[in-house]
């Protein structure tokens, strides 16, 4: 992949997507498609063909997708599995069918198994159950890996898949019920900043611990990996530093101002209790991650202040 290269960014206003393509744009590559939803609906069969015939991609990387947090999992299911099967399978098969030289799939750390030992390896998918929270997103994503090795056994695609940990950064969702954790609990924080509430509630116990990746910090891994495996087994990427729910809500607090009580309803469910990603196969390649989850909040909260 060369700075002439033709890539196609699916998914390239998303948070992954958006970093992607700061991270590409600053290196000189300038060849990129790119196409809005509105302009470019994944899920239509006949529309990603029509596209992938008349422009011709010769790289992809594969960040489009229906995402979401616990509540927004829990609610929507059904779209979940289909609108990810959907995009997934129209972008893999055009690929497939005009002769992409290299496609990146953006699995997820939601795929292994919810009582996994940690840090979780590559080879523990499929080896327990999955957390009932998220199972459709995470069979979906699962199906994603499995046609990126099925198509690579039978047709020779260079496809590789690879497992990123909980991501935030600019870009992200803010949304109080459809975001992921750490975006919804800066957004919720700052709310209640603004109104003084002496009192703010959390989902759970805050005990679960979890692992985050600055968003820019995985577009350089997605880069590095393009660029340097070509492997048909996954490969996880993640940041190696873990925090409780807790740890967390007491830094977006102190980055936020906020000053008052967090009070945790133990009515609402934690979801998976511990999820730690064991990178070591891509730390060994000579990629590591390099910014700190206080740094990265910080850049996130600021982004927040500006665009929302």
């Amino acid at each position: 992949m060369d700075k002439n290269s033709k890539i196609y960014l699916a998914g390239h206003q998303g948070l992954v997507g958006s970093a992607l393509e700061r991270h590409l744009r600053t290196r000189g590559y300038n060849n990129l498609l790119t196409r809005r939803f509105d302009e470019l609906d994944l899920r239509r069969q006949d529309a990603v063909e029509e596209f992938f015939q008349q422009f011709q991609p010769e790289y992809v990387f594969l960040a489009a997708a229906k995402v979401g947090g616990m509540w927004a999992n829990y609610l929507r299911p059904g779209e979940f599995i289909y609108d990810n099967i959907l995009i997934q399978s129209n972008v893999l098969e055009a690929a497939r069918k005009y002769a992409v030289k290299k496609l990146l799939f953006l699995g997820s750390s939601c795929i292994y198994p919810k009582f996994a030992p940690q840090p979780i390896k590559e080879e523990n998918l499929l080896q327990g159950e999955l957390e009932p929270s998220n199972q459709a997103y995470a069979i979906a994503k699962i199906a994603g890996i499995a046609m990126c090795q099925a198509y690579r056994a039978q047709y020779g695609c260079n496809f590789i898949a690879i497992m990123p940990n909980n991501l935030y950064g600019p870009g992200d969702n803010f949304h109080p019920e459809n975001g992921h954790v750490l975006p919804a609990m800066i957004n919720k924080f700052h709310q209640a900043m603004l109104t003084r509430s002496p009192q703010l509630y959390l989902w759970g116990t805050g005990t679960p611990r979890r692992e985050f990746l600055y968003v820019d910090d995985l577009a350089t891994a997605c880069y590095f990996l393009m660029k340097h495996y070509d492997e048909a087994d996954i490969i996880n990427v993640g940041s190696g530093e873990e925090y409780s729910i807790s740890e967390l809500a007491a830094m977006v607090a102190a980055i936020v101002g906020y000053q008052g009580e967090i009070i945790w309803d133990s009515s609402k469910p934690d979801g998976t209790p511990r999820k730690l990603l064991d990178a070591s196969r891509i730390n060994a390649l000579g990629w590591h991650s390099r910014v700190s989850l206080w740094e990265g909040l910080k850049v996130t909260y600021d982004w927040y202040l500006k665009n929302l």
